[in-house]
């Protein structure tokens, strides 16, 4: 176990974080996701925290942590006087409600933190009720095992649902009505975003996405190419809605270049469908540019992370993976890693270069790239 760093944040409730190695994690460098799980979890505003690894050979069905391992917790966390604990991995709802009834205090898995910072760094009307659409469509997939408890605590034989029945369709009515409502006030976002979309088309002015994982330093790349002063923090998720700049390489206007939200494994599947509206700008994109940090020794895991939320969400353009951070470890590390990815391919036929932020001229490849290229037909 380590003591965790503190940082400036607005909560100090003392939290365990048990960053799980779990029998189907198929990550490359299990230390980067524990320390990935730490980064989301000062996102979320912990500072008083203590970790603790845990390798789980079989996943134990009504409470996700095998006896032993549970013991264990159980253990820790009697002696360390703790407030919460945070799962680095997605629990089901009945695991949630079984290590609830154990540990008698909030529990946050991996989705529920995610959707937590998520709404913590939404800051436009459309990002917060993206954001609050996510949640509202988690909630539904937790009232239905509530639902179901009740009933098998209330219901009476001979009545074909008891109370907990109704009570759980109740809430699901009401779920669904307030989900179809924020809906409704994000069509109307989206038809402004779509007047001033069909005028850039009208006009063929090619459009550039920036995609990739989280905290790959896609919003200072916008930054230094556009010369823009978009929020950029060495911290996840610190962009959730679209920033789009004119982008100019050797004083030729080459497009616009937009930034997008970043992804995470894991990423909680009502996160992906709240923000289509959002990540839909993507579609009508001429080039993606894929970010990676190349310095991270999980950048294969992050690039088929990437490669994966694109095919879910149906788009499939011209694309250049944008090796960034190179400075962070040696040019024969930088080397051998571009060619482990010339290796694997990862399924395209994709270009690559290796930038930095950190001089101007460490975006010299990138922009080379851009001055020479000519958008192809889109594909829709």
């Amino acid at each position: 176990m380590a003591k965790g760093e503190t940082i400036s944040t607005e909560f100090y409730k003392k939290t365990l974080l048990v960053g799980v190695q779990s029998p189907y994690n198929k990550t490359e460098d299990i230390l980067a996701y524990y320390q990935e799980f730490i980064n989301l979890a000062q996102t979320y505003g912990v500072v008083d925290y203590v970790n603790l690894e845990v390798k789980l050979r079989s996943i134990d069905s009504a409470h996700y942590f095998t006896k032993g391992k549970l013991a264990e917790i159980k253990a820790i966390f009697d002696d360390g006087d703790f407030e919460e604990i945070l799962v680095s991995d997605v629990l089901s709802g009945q695991q949630e409600r079984n290590l609830n009834d154990i540990f008698d205090c909030p529990i946050l898995d991996r989705t529920r933190l995610i959707l937590a910072i998520f709404e913590k760094s939404a800051v436009t009307a459309e990002g917060k009720i993206q954001v609050e659409i996510a949640k509202l469509e988690f909630a539904k997939t937790r009232v239905t095992g509530h639902g179901v408890a009740l009933d098998q605590q209330s219901g009476t034989v001979g009545i074909r649902s008891g109370p907990g029945e109704t009570v759980k369709e109740a809430t699901t009515r009401y779920l669904n009505r307030t989900i179809q409502t924020l809906k409704g006030h994000l069509e109307k976002i989206e038809k402004a975003r779509g007047a001033q979309r069909k005028k850039r088309l009208t006009q063929e002015i090619p459009l550039i996405c920036l995609v990739g994982y989280t905290n790959a330093g896609k919003s200072t790349i916008l930054n230094e190419l556009t010369h823009s002063d978009v929020l950029a923090k060495d911290q996840l998720f610190a962009t959730l809605d679209t920033t789009t700049r004119q982008l100019f390489v050797n004083k030729r206007k080459v497009g616009l270049l937009s930034d997008t939200v970043g992804f995470i494994q894991q990423l909680p599947h009502q996160l992906i469908e709240s923000f289509k509206s959002t990540l839909a700008e993507i579609s009508y994109a001429s080039l993606l540019l894929i970010v990676t940090d190349i310095a991270d020794n999980n950048w294969r895991s992050h690039i088929r992370v990437v490669l994966e939320t694109l095919k879910e969400i149906n788009i499939e353009k011209e694309i250049l993976f944008v090796f960034n951070k190179a400075d962070k470890i040696t040019k024969k590390e930088v080397q051998k890693r571009l060619e482990l990815f010339q290796q694997e391919s990862f399924g395209t036929d994709a270009h690559c270069v290796a930038v930095n932020c950190i001089k101007p001229e460490g975006l010299a490849p990138l922009q080379k790239y851009l001055a020479s290229w000519k958008p192809k037909q889109d594909k829709k």
